[in-house]
């Protein structure tokens, strides 16, 4: 008897709640937050058919709600390049940290569905060096060479891109990069032909693509609420949603 008056006051309170403010208990969504593991996948597909340049990238970032994830990668280089006057060797490990902004809707994401941009800070270790080089003028060619340096460069990037789970704990995705050099760190006549984590370091923005294999673990779920969808009136007073 006591249990079924409970519950009789308990459907009367929501029932009062409702008609005092005229609206109905908002819906809402479970999103899984989850902390994420990502692989890089084109730098050692690319490597099999080109052994002078070997790129291996990795990430993790942690789910802070439906919307927002703290990001830390990393990764490392090897660059070879020569052409008829000079060679150019590059290597070395690069950081990068910032946050994820997912600018799907809770409803669609789901937490399986990923939309959204990176914004990240990266920081190059690295050396370069120039074995060879030639160089023509009026007493005739010229060969030298640099010698081996370590230099620190600075970059940001955004990163566009889309992430979709494919199984439980699995998730592909892409991400298009489009950074923009804060330093090179080897002064403005030096700039390195690639440093590792940017890319061409003679160049003020560079870009590229990644595709990403990605291990998922849920940690904890929230419930988030839905927005209700904006609605417009007509002239004939007859309401739609758009």
């Amino acid at each position: 008897m006591r249990k079924i008056s409970a519950y009789f006051i308990s459907a009367l309170s929501v029932l009062s709640w409702t008609s005092m403010n005229g609206q109905e208990l908002p819906d809402t969504v479970e999103i899984p937050l989850k902390i994420r593991a990502g692989m890089e996948v084109t730098g050692p597909v690319l490597y099999s058919f080109d052994k002078n340049n070997l790129n291996m990238e990795g990430y993790l970032s942690v789910d802070l709600n439906e919307k927002l994830s703290v990001f830390l990668g990393g990764g490392y280089s090897d660059f070879k390049y020569s052409q008829y006057n000079y060679s150019f060797l590059s290597n070395g490990i690069f950081f990068k940290t910032g946050a994820d902004i997912n600018l799907m809707k809770p409803k669609k994401s789901e937490g399986k569905y990923w939309a959204g941009i990176g914004l990240h800070y990266g920081l190059s270790s690295y050396s370069a060096e120039i074995p060879s080089f030639e160089h023509e003028n009026y007493w005739g060619n010229i060969t030298s060479s640099v010698g081996q340096k370590k230099y620190v460069g600075h970059f940001v990037e955004a990163a566009p891109g889309f992430k979709a789970d494919i199984f439980k704990y699995f998730s592909i995705g892409w991400s298009v990069t489009l950074r923009k050099l804060i330093s090179a760190g080897a002064g403005r006549d030096l700039r390195p032909v690639y440093f590792p984590g940017y890319g061409n370091g003679v160049k003020s923005v560079s870009t590229g693509i990644n595709y990403f294999i990605i291990f998922n673990i849920p940690y904890r779920k929230i419930r988030v609420i839905i927005e209700p969808e904006p609605v417009e009136e007509t002239e004939e007073g007859v309401t739609q949603r758009p």
